[in-house]
């Protein structure tokens, strides 16, 4: 069983805001999966689903964002998963621009609460992750604010590309590994 956790922050007010950019990936992969992500298990919203020969559990945490290591620990531990081999989360990153991924094997949280969390609850730094890039394209004077506002009309067509970029690069994490998705994806023209 493979992991895929995506971060976000539950109820209809931040549905479509950068910071639950997470939440839209796994609903995108979900779609393409065919199934619904609406069973309600260790402090997320789950659904079982199918990638090439492998079983994936996408994860949305009914935690906010701030506690999202609650829910992914309780998830590691009743699935009895392998952090750096068997979990991917996904979340906003505010320091990339809106349209463009970034995946790596571990590292620190540079500041992402919600990644700060998982690494606290999990107690390492070792686990793979995809930042989704939510920037726009002139200078944020309030961050809070800005992940926390809805997505602009003149976004959404590269918001809808991203998504699309990062269902992909899910597909060549389990199917291929985590070194193929970043030799794609990593690039800077990506």
């Amino acid at each position: 069983m493979k992991l895929m956790v995506g971060f976000g922050n539950p109820g209809i007010r931040y549905q479509f805001t950068p910071h639950n950019i997470g939440f839209l990936a796994i609903d995108r992969i979900a779609e393409q999966c065919g199934v619904m992500v609406d069973n309600r298990h260790c402090k997320a919203l789950t659904a079982r689903a199918r990638i090439g020969k492998e079983e994936v559990l996408l994860v949305k945490p009914e935690t906010f964002m701030n506690l999202t290591g609650l829910s992914v620990a309780e998830l590691v531990r009743e699935y009895e998963v392998d952090p750096q081999k068997d979990l991917l989360v996904i979340y906003d990153e505010l320091d990339l621009p809106l349209g463009k991924i970034r995946i790596r094997e571990r590292g620190s949280s540079a500041g992402h609460k919600g990644m700060g969390s998982v690494i606290g609850a999990l107690g390492t730094e070792e686990i793979p992750r995809m930042r989704l890039g939510i920037a726009p394209d002139h200078p944020v004077k309030d961050g809070a604010g800005y992940v926390l506002a809805q997505f602009r009309k003149s976004q959404l067509v590269s918001l809808d590309e991203m998504l699309e970029k990062a269902a992909e690069a899910v597909n060549i994490i389990v199917n291929d590994g985590i070194s193929v998705a970043m030799n794609k994806f990593n690039r800077k023209d990506s």
